[in-house]
């Protein structure tokens, strides 16, 4: 009796377990057999990401501004748009898309780390530390932008000096 009694125990923890996780997984019980969903990839936010990261700030706008006109919603494509206006020195069209994708997204962590890292270059370290401060309280078990943002204030406090952040 007492082996039945933990058969069924487990089998309900089982079930639930199972539930719960087609929860999370999104699993929809009204699949209408399409499995033909494909994802969409932004190839202007790709190549203008590729730009920026490989130093071509002009050429990444140029992408990153067809990618927002398609999806005027993409917060990672105005991240990117600050980030390579940060580094061209174009402070105030930065700030500009750092803040309309933290509109869209008040929890983009990257934006976050930019937008820190621009008032550093800006020598407002004050303002850079209310963004690591989102930063702790978005990454609860750390992230990379917490940490890498950390760090360049700690740096900048360290030499005091204007630098490109």
């Amino acid at each position: 009796m007492k082996i039945k009694k933990i058969f069924f125990i487990s089998s309900i923890a089982i079930s639930s377990l199972i539930f719960i996780n087609s929860l999370i997984l999104g699993a929809d019980s009204s699949d209408d057999g399409n499995s033909d969903s494909v994802e969409v990839v932004d190839a202007d936010y790709m190549n203008g990401k590729e730009q920026a990261y490989n130093g071509k700030y002009k050429a990444a706008i140029v992408y990153l501004e067809k990618s927002i006109e398609n999806d005027p919603k993409n917060a990672d494509a105005f991240n990117m748009l600050g980030y390579s206006n940060r580094k061209l020195g174009n402070n105030e069209e930065a700030f500009k898309y750092y803040n309309k994708a933290l509109k869209l997204d008040p929890r983009h962590r990257g934006t976050h780390e930019y937008i820190g890292r621009l008032y550093l270059n800006l020598s407002q370290p004050e303002m850079a530390k209310i963004h690591l401060d989102e930063l702790d309280s978005i990454c609860f078990f750390g992230c990379d932008e917490y940490t890498t943002l950390k760090k360049a204030i700690e740096d900048y406090e360290k030499t005091k000096v204007v630098g490109n952040y």
